[in-house]
């Protein structure tokens, strides 16, 4: 009888470190939540990693080149830009902010996630030239109760800043449709799960898997040999 057991074997493991990387983007109006739900998918995620933007805004003391942001010269950042090398960008109170392109092809291809905490502009513009490994995700708050009660609670802004952040969601909602899913931050654990299972559902999408194909095509060899089909 054939020896079913020479063909090549593959695990649910070993399939998911074949594959090519996907950009996970996390957006949303201010309060609903996303950047503790960004932090807890980096805590507990060990093949994410955070895209880290350049920027032309001066370092603060506190802040890492390199790990907080790549701080570039206004004159750099043209140049970039100019190049090709820059996947989104958006001007902020001055300041030019963008993610390079190079560190998120290598991950892609290496097979590591990248997460992005941007807004709305900078993921339109990610669609534009990465679609296909794109997967968006659009946090909402359960009300604007809570949202505006968690921009108190963090007590960073004032009421001016608080009532044009309102104003901002206004906008920023409007696009919730042109996201591949919404979660609705109402409990942390249970959103934080939310995403986290969008990320494992997307990373066993079979386009992003291209060694199952050969995967398949050993396996029915060897079963076409078991059957004495060969």
């Amino acid at each position: 009888m054939p020896d079913a057991t020479k063909g090549a074997m593959m695990t649910s493991a070993s399939a998911e470190a074949q594959r090519r990387g996907l950009m996970l983007v996390l957006s949303s109006p201010s309060g609903a939540g996303k950047s503790t739900i960004a932090r807890l998918l980096l805590e507990k995620e060990d093949t994410i990693e955070l895209s880290i933007s350049v920027t032309t805004r001066p370092r603060r003391s506190s802040e890492i080149d390199g790990v907080h942001y790549h701080f570039v010269s206004p004159e750099r950042f043209d140049q970039m830009r100019e190049r090709g090398e820059l996947l989104e960008w958006a001007e902020v109170h001055g300041n030019f902010y963008a993610t390079p392109r190079d560190p998120v092809e290598t991950a892609l291809k290496a097979g590591r996630d990248v997460l992005f905490d941007i807004d709305i502009q900078g993921t339109f513009q990610l669609y534009e030239r990465m679609r296909e490994d794109v997967v968006s995700v659009f946090i909402l708050p359960p009300s604007i109760a809570e949202m505006k009660s968690r921009l108190h609670r963090r007590a960073e802004d004032t009421e001016e800043v608080i009532l044009r952040r309102l104003k901002t969601a206004v906008g920023e909602m409007r696009h919730w449709a042109e996201y591949d899913y919404v979660v609705v931050n109402d409990d942390l654990g249970r959103a934080y799960e939310g995403v986290r299972a969008i990320l494992r559902a997307e990373r066993l999408k079979q386009s992003r898997s291209p060694a199952i194909g050969g995967f398949i095509d050993g396996m029915l060899a060897d079963l076409r040999q078991e059957l004495g089909e060969v």
